[in-house]
């Protein structure tokens, strides 16, 4: 019930381009957030995965790294920052659950804002489990 809350106020306050196209969220946040380094495709080739110390995963591959089964807790803890990704030394990746956070609750209050936090970090992981080939 918390879930279907937190995303009615989320996306009842989303605007923006990206939201006028009518892209789900996790898409929209996918593009905002990650395409920058893993690229439109999730494969570790947006613009500025040459400006990192170690290139960024390929997404669309995790499901394949992991048995053919797609890693749904540890892409969370990745995003949300409480995992440490191997090989990027000082975590070149932002530590996205900080920082959804700090916007989230200054709109909608420490509960709302952690509520709407975790539920952008699922609506990103269910649109990166998409990507997989």
């Amino acid at each position: 019930m918390n879930r279907l809350i937190a995303t009615s106020i989320f996306l009842a306050t989303s605007s923006g381009p990206i939201a006028a196209q009518e892209m789900g969220y996790g898409e929209s946040e996918f593009i905002n957030s990650c395409a920058p380094c893993h690229g439109v495709r999730g494969k570790g080739d947006g613009r500025l995965a040459t400006e990192l110390q170690t290139a960024p995963s390929d997404l669309s591959l995790l499901s394949e790294r992991n048995g053919d089964e797609f890693p749904y807790q540890l892409v969370i803890a990745i995003i949300d920052g409480r995992h440490i990704v191997p090989g990027h030394g000082e975590r070149e990746m932002p530590v996205w659950g900080r920082q959804f956070l700090d916007s989230d609750q200054s709109t909608f209050g420490a509960t709302g804002g952690e509520a709407v936090t975790q539920e952008r970090i699922h609506q990103l992981a269910e649109y990166i489990q998409t990507q997989q080939r």
